[in-house]
């Protein structure tokens, strides 16, 4: 199938097919044309990358989690240790992001009060 077809069958953006092919996610055989043209097995590895993007991984998260991503789910590898450590790691950079962002929520509410504690003086 041609790219725009992939893109129908997956919800994925072309650009964003292109995207995973330039970081090895996926791979197209060229036609004659010089077309990309995907395997149908490609549906649901493309399912399964936008899945795990969308659960807050990078894509060197779901680089490291390549060897997986022609299983059902790709969080159930044979090798349990690289699903782990990938969300381990993931895991870690969004609460440290959190923890970030409730340091900046509490500046502006105290600068939030500051300003109201002046227009009322």
């Amino acid at each position: 199938m041609r790219i725009g077809e992939l893109a129908h069958r997956t919800g994925v953006s072309r650009r964003s097919l292109r995207y995973y092919e330039e970081h090895g996610l996926i791979r197209a055989r060229r036609g004659e044309n010089g077309w990309r043209e995907y395997d149908a097995t490609t549906v649901h590895r493309v399912r399964a990358i936008a899945e795990l993007l969308d659960s807050g991984l990078t894509i060197d998260g779901v680089k490291d989690l390549a060897p997986c991503l022609d299983r059902l789910d790709p969080a159930h590898c044979e090798d349990l240790e690289l699903p782990l450590r990938t969300y381990h790691s993931r895991l870690a950079a969004v609460e440290q992001r959190l923890a970030h962002l409730e340091q900046t929520r509490d500046r502006l509410v105290g600068r939030l009060a500051d300003l109201h504690a002046q227009r009322s003086a």
